[in-house]
């Protein structure tokens, strides 16, 4: 049997139009499509919108957690300002002011237990104040002696040492 036309169809149907009971298929490929795009353009919002934490990943720690606070404040409340925020405290570079003054306290404290004869450690003070000096140190208003001993620098990197690391 053969289909005949309505009278008031055209003669040329576009591809996109199925008949009666056919399956649709630009509409099965349109929801693969948006389905696939909604997913990508997930995975590109949320891979853009870690961008600081990863541009600030060998920063200091404090640095990383305010620009991981700033990238959750702004994934919540969809303001963009604190995402901008967070990506500019990602390009800067703190200075370091926290190694250098623990190093020197260390330095410091070591020199202050060394034994002024041998070089060893003296012992650790418990606490206790006491206002005469060790034994093997002359009183500090007594001329002194003998050629200045000087203590050789120290060249290789202490083994305590707790520097982060820093942006390559």
């Amino acid at each position: 049997m053969t289909e005949a036309l309505h009278p008031a169809a055209v003669d040329h149907l576009p591809v996109f139009i199925t008949a009666p009971g056919q399956t649709d298929v630009l509409f099965n490929v349109m929801v693969v499509f948006v389905l696939l795009m909604v997913f990508l353009v997930g995975i590109f919002y949320l891979r853009l919108h870690a961008l600081p934490e990863h541009m600030a990943h060998g920063a200091s720690k404090a640095q990383l957690q305010i620009i991981g606070v700033l990238g959750l404040i702004a994934l919540f409340t969809h303001n963009h300002l604190f995402w901008i925020a967070a990506l500019l405290l990602a390009m800067i570079e703190f200075p370091d002011f926290v190694s250098p003054i623990k190093s020197m306290a260390r330095s410091l404290a070591r020199i202050s237990r060394r034994d002024a004869g041998a070089g060893e450690l003296a012992p650790q003070p418990t606490g206790e104040t006491t206002l005469e000096p060790p034994p093997n140190v002359p009183p500090p208003d007594s001329p002194r002696t003998g050629p200045q001993q000087w203590v050789p620098l120290e060249v290789a990197q202490a083994e305590d040492d707790d520097k982060i690391e820093r942006r390559r």
